[in-house]
């Protein structure tokens, strides 16, 4: 059986590092330097939608800051869900 066939049955939990960015990791697993973990711990795909759902924008924290520090009000990026995502497109070979 092909490995993307088989299902992913590991525990992961959902991290998050100082810029407030999120990824998953194997829950049994040490994390790795400059991410602690963001508080879900599931299947990979429950994870998945719960960084969907808390990380709303895209940018980093220290650029927020920046931002927020001039005076500037620029709204987060709008993620339009019917739009590939870039590394989607860069993965089907668009540069």
């Amino acid at each position: 059986m092909p490995q993307e066939d088989k299902e992913d049955t590991r525990v992961y939990v959902a991290v998050m590092n100082h810029e407030e960015q999120y990824s998953i990791w194997l829950a049994d697993r040490q994390l790795p330097l400059g991410w602690r973990n963001a508080g879900k711990k599931g299947t990979k795909q429950e994870c998945l939608d719960y960084i969907k759902t808390v990380w709303t924008d895209m940018r980093p924290l220290s650029l927020r800051k920046k931002i927020e520090a001039l005076g500037r009000t620029c709204p987060p990026p709008t993620v339009d869900p019917n739009q590939p995502v870039a590394t989607q497109e860069l993965n089907n070979g668009a540069r």
